[in-house]
């Protein structure tokens, strides 16, 4: 696999999972049926079209900050700053503790000390594409995590659960599969915590004997979606992977019929596998069928080009420019669609 490939592979493995469970997103798996219906997809935002939420822009951001810096600290400040404008935009979803941690970088406070104790996904969606990018560098991968991970989240589960998944961007770029051999026993030097742990030994249990999807719902408490607790999203997403991973279309809607939040799972499920194949098995309606600005597929595609050049040259170059004025009607045009999706939910069918 060309170097070009794997960061195509994962920004774009991410946006069009992003776009896909973005519709679904917060619907429980029996109501996304009587709406949407079962697989297979396709878009279904706005006629046949679908749009990226904050879980694909973050990763972009991550991209950027790691294109024009040299080490973590300005990685950091990079991005910190990337969040701070990213605001100013006013997109269309926010995560409290996201939003808590922003206000509080505009306040002065240094990215180091931002962070809002809070075990959400936002560091999650963030790790495929460090963990892509550090694949042959375990040392700089763990501290860009946490670099990443306390600009918005303190709690020690988010880190881990972030680690978690850069781990398995890592390894399936590193060794071209994702072993469940490997990739447990890796993780047993990661996770500490008893929570995120508990939730780790159910997935490999299930992935080793072969639950049912309903046995592992239920006990891992996913009944009405996988929750944005990263004690959920993070297995959900590790347990999609490994089962799934020889097909990207089938991973993804696995995902999302998993129900919750099924934006970001899809997100990160999507990043992982696209470092897998550098994003060759994606369904090309769903690239195709991305309807955004000013972060189009091609400017996506730029971006990954970028990437791959800065981590050839291991020098710092020049971020891909995003036309900045633009964002704000963008997110406008953004809520306004998410906004009639709320009231479509009203009403009939039910599930």
């Amino acid at each position: 696999m060309s170097e070009v490939d794997w960061a195509k592979g994962t920004l774009m493995g991410m946006a069009v999972g992003d776009a896909i469970g973005l519709p679904r997103e917060m619907l429980s798996k029996s109501r996304a049926q009587a709406l949407f219906g079962v697989p297979p997809m396709e878009h279904a935002l706005l006629f046949g079209k679908g749009m990226i939420s904050d879980d694909t822009e973050h990763a972009c951001m991550v991209a950027q900050a790691l294109i024009a810096t040299e080490n973590v600290d300005g990685f950091a400040s990079s991005l910190a700053w990337k969040l701070r404008f990213w605001l100013l935009g006013l997109p269309g979803g926010v995560g409290l503790a996201t939003l808590r941690s922003i206000m509080k970088l505009w306040l002065g406070f240094s990215p180091s000390k931002s962070g809002v104790y809070s075990a959400g996904n936002g560091p999650a969606m963030r790790a495929p594409v460090l963990g892509a990018y550090f694949a042959f560098d375990e040392g700089r991968m763990f501290s860009y995590v946490r670099a990443s991970t306390r600009l918005t989240h303190t709690d020690e589960k988010a880190y881990e659960g972030a680690l978690s998944i850069a781990h398995l961007a890592a390894l399936a770029r590193r060794e071209g599969e994702l072993d469940l051999d490997t990739y447990f026993q890796d993780l047993q030097e990661i996770v500490k915590d008893a929570d995120l742990a508990k939730a780790f030994q159910l997935v490999e249990t299930a992935l080793r004997e072969e639950w049912t999807l309903e046995k592992l719902t239920e006990l891992q408490g996913w009944q009405k979606g996988v929750s944005g607790y990263i004690v959920h999203t993070v297995p959900a997403c590790v347990y999609v992977c490994l089962r799934w991973g020889d097909d990207f279309r089938e991973a993804i809607e696995q995902t999302v019929m998993l129900g919750g939040d099924t934006d970001t799972t899809a997100a990160i499920v999507g990043g992982v596998l696209g470092v897998l194949r550098g994003g060759a098995d994606i369904p090309t309606s769903w690239t195709e069928g991305l309807m955004e600005f000013p972060r189009n597929t091609s400017w996506i595609e730029r971006l990954a080009a970028r990437l791959t050049e800065r981590w050839d040259s291991q020098k710092k170059g020049d971020a891909i420019g995003l036309f900045w004025p633009m964002l704000p009607l963008r997110n406008l045009f953004f809520l306004m669609i998410v906004l009639s999706h709320g009231v479509r939910r009203l009403f009939p069918p039910y599930s």
